[in-house]
């Protein structure tokens, strides 16, 4: 029983041992996807793409914004002369601009957001296309992502990905 403790506190020492030098001889990198969502050029452009799909609505609602707005203040400076029946049926428009106003602006919110996740995948999958191409190159073990608390700037790879991303957007 004493040899067979003896033989397995060795085997522990000697799997501990190799582990530490594992991880001396291990590369490990770390990335900042953030900054490739807004330094990278495939996301300026994506953000160019998003920009001229989405401006006629955005200008649209801007008008229908200020016309909603334009109304609301009619409705206050009239109000004190209008009968009853007017007061109602102004207040009534008023409401029912305000909610196309809300439903319209909440569509195009739910379909920018839609668009933009599209786009950023995009980027990402193009992203990760080029961080293998680095880790291969370079023999990286490892590569991290956001979750680093701290790394030394050394092991930071997002310059290079985003060197090979910006020269695939030229």
């Amino acid at each position: 029983m004493k040899i067979l403790n003896t033989t397995w506190c060795v085997g522990l020492l000697l799997v501990a041992a190799s582990s530490a030098v594992v991880a001396q001889d291990s590369k490990i990198g770390y990335i900042s996807n953030q900054r490739i969502i807004t330094e990278s050029g495939p996301a300026k452009q994506a953000q160019t793409k998003l920009e001229q799909e989405f401006s006629k609505r955005q200008k649209e609602l801007t008008d229908l914004q200020v016309s909603l707005k334009s109304l609301g203040d009619k409705f206050e400076r009239d109000a004190p002369v209008l009968t009853e029946s007017q007061r109602v049926s102004r207040q009534k428009e008023y409401a029912d601009q305000s909610r196309d106003f809300q439903r319209k602006q909440r569509e195009f919110q739910e379909d920018l957001n839609s668009r933009r996740n599209e786009e950023l995948q995009q980027v990402l999958e193009k992203a990760n296309k080029a961080l293998k191409q680095v880790a291969e190159a370079e023999k990286y073990d490892m590569v991290l992502s956001e979750g680093v608390v701290f790394s030394n700037s050394k092991h930071d790879v997002t310059d290079k990905v985003l060197k090979i991303l910006n020269a695939a957007a030229k």
